[in-house]
């Protein structure tokens, strides 16, 4: 039998997992694509930023950010916007934005960890409807059945556990996957602003020891 027929023979519960694995396969890939604009060379990035700022040149920084297609961009940019204010007012500025493209990333999280833990259960509860089934026919025919019925039955039981298992598994891997991505993309935020919070107030001591 091929892969697709031995599938079929799972009952009408594996439309709601085979559902779930197009919902999760969509998840995924749109994640990964949102996901790769936050990949840029941060080093070079931030080499850029510190000497328009090393030479005040603040719209020089704001162009940057402007052109750079990152969310980290975006998240220093509207820290650089307060640079006339205080330290604490162009932290909670970054900190605010930042909170805010971390939930943009964070989107279809949820729906991918329930999918992980609802595609198993789904399978076994396929699992023990086949057997109700098997065990009613087993009963409509008086007992007499050999093991080749009874095991037949049975196979076709497990089928939706299986399959609720893969795609239970397969869907938690692209979410720790994702998550990870996202925990780095953080980590390299948390470098980016305190860099910028360095430059900043280091520009704004300097033209207060002027005055």
């Amino acid at each position: 039998m091929s892969l697709l027929s031995i599938l079929a023979r799972g009952g009408w519960l594996m439309i709601p997992l085979a559902l779930f694995s197009l919902v999760a396969l969509g998840i995924f890939i749109e994640r990964m694509l949102v996901l790769r604009k936050t990949q840029i060379n941060l080093k070079a990035f931030l080499l850029k930023l510190r000497q328009r700022l090393g030479n005040r040149d603040i719209q020089g920084a704001l162009m940057l950010c402007a052109s750079t297609p990152s969310p980290i961009a975006k998240v220093l940019e509207s820290g650089i916007r307060r640079y006339n204010q205080g330290r604490e007012e162009i932290k909670e500025a970054i900190e605010s934005a930042g909170r805010a493209e971390i939930y943009q990333l964070e989107k279809g999280f949820g729906a991918l960890a329930t999918i992980a833990g609802v595609a198993p259960l789904t399978g076994f509860l396929g699992t023990v409807t086949g057997m109700i089934r098997a065990f009613m026919r087993i009963q409509e025919l008086g007992g007499n059945v050999n093991a080749t019925v009874l095991a037949g039955g049975i196979w076709e039981a497990l089928i939706t556990t299986a399959a609720g298992l893969v795609v239970g598994i397969l869907t938690l891997l692209a979410y720790n996957y994702l998550v990870g991505r996202v925990q780095r993309f953080v980590f390299e935020l948390e470098v980016s602003s305190n860099n910028l919070l360095e430059m900043l107030t280091g520009n704004l001591e300097e033209e207060v020891s002027v005055k």
